[in-house]
């Protein structure tokens, strides 16, 4: 699923830049992706489509605002994979979507790998709008100002988005909770 614009060939200061935009961002873009709900198959694939949508606009990326601009780029290309997948769904792949961590116990993991699809759910089930605003001051730890920044949103507005974000992330846990813990009473 690549982006459908003319070829073109990067050289000299241009390539350089591109570079050490993929060093510096590759890994903030992929997670991006993943929370944007996109499977860890295609993440791969969408961080490749949005560096080459700045390779096309590399000379209109303002340096202060790479990141802002990857991430709005990331947003409309993760949207765009999820609508192909719902037009053409594939049959699922089993996902060896963690990777092991050196240093975690095999409780940890097993919390973690339980953890992480119910993540995904909550994210999945939050507007675009709410949920942007929730990845980065949330999961990517950025302060709020940093956010309206990156969005190119009033501050208040941000705030005003992560209030909503955490009030529908917090009941969407205690509903999900609610179910797994009603789910282990009914087991045998």
């Amino acid at each position: 699923m690549g982006t459908q614009d003319a070829p073109f060939s990067l050289r000299g200061a241009g390539a350089k830049r591109l570079k050490a935009l993929v060093d510096a961002h590759f890994d903030f873009v992929w997670r991006s992706l993943r929370r944007l709900g996109l499977p860890a198959a295609d993440a791969d694939d969408a961080a490749q489509d949005v560096f080459l949508v700045a390779a096309r606009r590399l000379d209109r990326i303002v340096a202060e605002r790479e990141r802002g601009f990857l991430f709005a780029t990331a947003v409309r290309v993760a949207s765009t994979f999820r609508r192909t997948v719902r037009r053409h769904p594939e049959q699922p792949a089993a996902e060896l979507d963690d990777v092991q961590s050196v240093g975690k116990s095999p409780e940890e993991l097993s919390e973690l790998s339980r953890a992480r699809p119910l993540l995904q759910e909550i994210l999945n089930a939050m507007p675009i709008e709410q949920r942007s605003v929730f990845i980065l001051a949330e999961l990517e730890e950025l302060e709020s100002p940093e956010v309206a920044e990156l969005l190119e949103l009033p501050l208040g507005t941000v705030y005003s988005r992560l209030r909503s974000a955490r009030e529908v992330f917090q009941s969407a846990a205690r509903r999900l909770s609610a179910r797994e813990s009603f789910s282990r009473r009914v087991k045998p």
